[in-house]
Parts: structure tokens; C-alpha cells; sequence
């Protein structure tokens, strides 16, 4: 008797688990906008959409924002779920040539900052979802 007790208390424990993870949401896929750049006083207008696999991978693109005149595809990105650490990655056009951004940050109740950084030129970012 003890034992079924014991599995179903285990059962249903695991179901409110479940069930609770997927009424919270995906907390990263979506639409983003914000700022970002090397200073305060440097600021950049910037949309992402985001799309999160379910396990680590992202994908989207930066779709609007200062000098963005058509998506810039994201060529990589990673989400963890447990921590809200976010990796991005893509390169865009500059001035005739190919910049390579890298993007790392932290996702945490709506809001997402961090830094980036291309050639020798970093700085740093805060999104919001909208």
C-alpha cells in the first residue's frame, strides 16, 4: 500500500513538473527590441526574432534597428533553459566589408543583457520581449 502511495505521489509530481514547465512558456522565442553599443552615450536601435528549439539551439535574425535595412541571419545561437545564458553569433556588412558579432548574455524575467563584442570594438546590450 505504501508503495503505491508512493508511486502515485511520484506520478503526479512529475506531471505538475511537466505541466509547469510548459504553461511558463518558451521564455526566449520571440520578438526583441532594445539598444546596444560601446557606451551610454552610443546607443543602437535593434529588433531580434528568436526561435528556440526546445533543447539548445537558436535561430532567427536580426530584423530591424540602426542600419538594418534587411535581416541579418543569426549563424549561431545557443539557450540554456537552466541558467538563461544566451550565445549569438552573425555577421553583417560594414562599411564594404564582413563583421563578425558575437553576443553573449543572460535571459531573466522578460529581459535580456549583455555584451558583444566584433574586431576590437565591444560593448553592451539590453532587450526586452515583446
Amino acid at each position: 500500500m505504501k508503495l503505491k502511495v508512493l508511486a502515485l505521489v511520484g506520478i503526479l509530481s512529475f506531471l505538475f513538473t511537466i505541466v509547469s514547465v510548459f504553461a511558463q512558456g518558451d521564455a526566449v522565442s520571440g520578438t526583441w527590441t532594445g539598444d546596444w553599443g560601446p557606451s551610454a552615450a552610443d546607443r543602437n536601435d535593434v529588433t531580434i526574432a528568436l526561435k528556440w528549439d526546445g533543447k539548445a539551439a537558436l535561430s532567427g535574425n536580426i530584423t530591424g534597428g540602426t542600419n538594418v535595412s534587411s535581416a541579418i541571419p543569426l549563424q549561431k545561437g545557443t539557450y540554456d533553459a537552466k541558467t538563461g545564458a544566451i550565445h549569438l553569433e552573425a555577421e553583417a556588412s560594414s562599411r564594404g566589408r564582413m563583421v563578425h558579432y558575437i553576443v553573449d548574455g543572460k535571459v531573466e524575467k522578460g529581459t535580456m543583457t549583455g555584451s558583444w563584442n566584433h574586431d576590437n570594438r565591444k560593448g553592451d546590450f539590453k532587450l526586452t520581449k515583446k
